[in-house]
């Protein structure tokens, strides 16, 4: 029985289903999700390509932020935690590059919450340790980190008609939509953010990203919180030409809208609000630092000289290196460095410059 015969038995026994619980099941199902099954799913091989796949000079400027944040709090123990490390390739990254700071490597632990059992995280470095939650890890942690992760929460898609209504799931022959009434929680989140929708516009909203922010407020008692993402803020993704909302789907690096189509075999993601993630994080006890594009972020932290010193040493010919460094740095810092947002908050932590944000 394939993820399609799964859904639609479901649908069958107990009636339509949220378009959250059909994205959730679709990434998330323990035997055929796209992100619990294997095969590849980053790099030319795969659907989609990610910062970290392209370049290690992408780990290694995180790495740099790092060390700042760790010389902010003390330069003692230092806890990260990274949510969802996928392939590993930017905790790989980050970790070479610090490295080269053998007071802080030395004191350093490394936190990975990883929901998946087979996660080749677990081999890459010594200083690795995989946790289920972030209620297991012990002692207090300094920095909470996340890259591409709440993108692929899954969303409620609502429609506004005469009042909120929520997209539904059903099933006759082929998939189908059917609009109900939203429930409070959904219809609080946009009186929360201030936000009017207009009648006919289409959009998303990420509940489980407010629950995950709620639950790091909770446990970081001193220290920062990095959100790297696809995303805007409220003034941006609610403007007129996203009114039919923001879902992508990605299969060997095609881009639809079709989440009908290779059920469990393709990525399903949505548009993060960095606002939603402003308020309920400021609502949670963390102040908000500054946000700013990753490429703003990037060349901040020195992006392009970390980038050539890594081509030197793989000792690449100034003409490889010239295209290397052409490409990569025109796809990080402009084309995908626009798209991304990058979000600094901290939790008792007094006002200090960071240098990653303007």
């Amino acid at each position: 029985m394939d993820l399609s015969d799964i859904i639609i038995n479901k649908i069958q026994q107990e009636g339509p289903i949220s378009f959250h619980t059909f994205m959730d099941i679709c990434l998330y199902h323990p035997d055929h999700g796209y992100y619990t099954s294997t095969g590849d799913k980053i790099g030319r091989d795969g659907d989609f390509i990610t910062c970290s796949s392209l370049t290690s000079s992408f780990g290694a400027t995180i790495g740099k932020q790092m060390e700042e944040l760790w010389h902010i709090l003390g330069r003692k123990d230092f806890t990260i935690v990274e949510y969802g490390a996928g392939q590993g390739l930017l905790c790989y990254d980050m970790l070479e590059y610090l490295k080269n700071n053998s007071c802080l490597y030395d004191q350093l632990h490394y936190c990975v919450i990883e929901k998946r059992k087979d996660s080749p995280v677990r081999s890459l470095s010594e200083k690795i340790v995989i946790y289920n939650t972030i209620e297991e890890i012990p002692g207090n942690i300094d920095c909470i980190f996340s890259n591409e992760l709440i993108d692929n929460f899954p969303v409620h898609q609502v429609v506004m008609e005469d009042e909120l209504m929520e997209v539904y799931i059903d099933y006759d022959r082929q998939f189908t939509e059917l609009l109900r009434p939203a429930a409070a929680p959904l219809q609080q989140y946009f009186q929360e953010l201030q936000v009017t929708l207009p009648k006919g516009y289409r959009t998303e909203v990420n509940l489980d990203a407010i629950n995950w922010i709620k639950q790091i407020g909770h446990h970081l008692k001193k220290g920062f919180l990095i959100t790297i993402d696809y995303g805007a803020l409220s003034e941006e993704l609610y403007k007129p030409r996203r009114s039919c909302g923001t879902v992508l789907c990605y299969c060997k690096h095609q881009i639809s809208e079709d989440y009908f189509c290779n059920i469990g075999q393709q990525d399903i993601t949505a548009h993060v609000n960095f606002s939603a993630l402003k308020h309920w994080g400021e609502m949670a006890g963390l102040n908000t630092n500054g946000i700013t594009s990753m490429g703003c972020f990037l060349q901040a932290l020195g992006f392009k000289e970390l980038l050539r010193s890594a081509n030197e040493r793989n000792k690449k010919s100034i003409l490889q290196m010239a295209m290397d460094e052409s490409y990569i740095s025109f796809t990080l810092i402009f084309e995908m460095g626009s798209k991304y947002q990058v979000l600094i908050q901290s939790k008792n932590i007094p006002a200090t410059k960071i240098t990653g944000l303007p």
